[in-house]
């Protein structure tokens, strides 16, 4: 399964709910800081490309300096992304067969910001998207990030509109509500994957 979402509308609590409840799950975003590091897949050619300037003193990649380098240019963004996604969509596949082996009934869940967008969500059975509504994404994510009001619009102007994201969904999981709302919607989403499972 897939689950995707907007900025800070809740992806990674309704990813906490699932494997609370006993789904298998991962994050795409770990895996993307996982390739990023020295050693990694993505380290040597994302530095060759983007340069020593986006290196902190320890070695590693300044994610603050290299999201500045991509920020309002697509065709740069884009070719970070040919760096980072590969071995992160093969990373997940290594996890997703590891995980039906170790556990054949179970629910394996990856949560990744733009499985949309990249086509990602194709590989996957069934896709759930966590929603809010634009003021609360703004409120979450300046309180969260310490990011100015203007920034997170212009973040928010960047995505796919969760309008159209919904169009993709299998399940939409509101989590405009209170967090037990949010709770009781992953239960709900949880035990309609578990009546998928029945033979």
């Amino acid at each position: 399964m897939g689950l995707t979402g907007g900025l800070a509308c809740g992806k990674t609590f309704v990813a906490q709910a699932l494997s609370d409840l006993g789904c298998h799950v991962l994050q795409a975003d770990q895996l993307g800081h996982e390739v990023l590091l020295p050693g990694g897949e993505a380290y040597a050619p994302v530095v060759r490309e983007f340069g020593s300037g986006i290196l902190g003193e320890s070695g590693e990649i300044d994610r603050r300096a290299l999201a500045a380098q991509v920020f309002e240019k697509p065709e740069r963004l884009a070719l970070l992304n040919s760096f980072v996604h590969p071995p992160v969509m093969r990373r997940e596949e290594e996890w997703l067969v590891r995980v039906a082996a170790e556990d054949p009934r179970g629910i394996a869940i990856v949560e990744a910001a733009i499985l949309i967008e990249t086509g990602s969500y194709k590989r996957f059975d069934k896709l759930i998207v966590a929603a809010c509504g634009v003021e609360q994404q703004v409120q979450r994510s300046i309180k969260r990030d310490g990011a100015s009001r203007e920034e997170v619009l212009a973040r928010i102007s960047r995505q796919m509109p969760l309008a159209e994201k919904r169009k993709f969904a299998d399940f939409v999981i509101e989590t405009s509500g209170t967090k037990e709302e949010t709770v009781r919607q992953a239960r709900a989403v949880y035990e309609s994957l578990r009546r998928m499972e029945q033979p």
